[in-house]
């Protein structure tokens, strides 16, 4: 599944709920699941990592979504060059 597949299907899924609840909830939301896949890090629990990245990566989408971004397209603009600073794969700024 492509970055933009997966934010399509994310948008079918939650668009409508996601509406209601407002950029600036759904926006706390994210923060929130930033959290718990930090906590998971923390504890060193690979499969919790996978599904809090997994639900960052979801929420993350709907913030783009909500916001009219397309993250593959915002991806490509900024990282397809390799670090946006220096152009470079691997970054070799200093």
């Amino acid at each position: 599944m492509t970055l933009a597949e997966f934010q399509d299907l994310i948008r079918r899924t939650y668009h409508d709920r996601d509406a209601r609840r407002g950029i600036d909830k759904t926006a706390l939301w994210f923060v929130e699941e930033v959290g718990e896949l930090a906590e998971a890090i923390r504890k060193g629990d690979r499969r919790a990592v996978e599904e809090e990245a997994a639900d960052v990566l979801a929420w993350l989408a709907t913030l783009a979504s909500l916001s009219g971004v397309d993250l593959e397209t915002a991806a490509k603009a900024k990282y397809a060059k390799g670090c946006p600073r220096c152009s470079a794969i691997p970054c070799r700024c200093p």
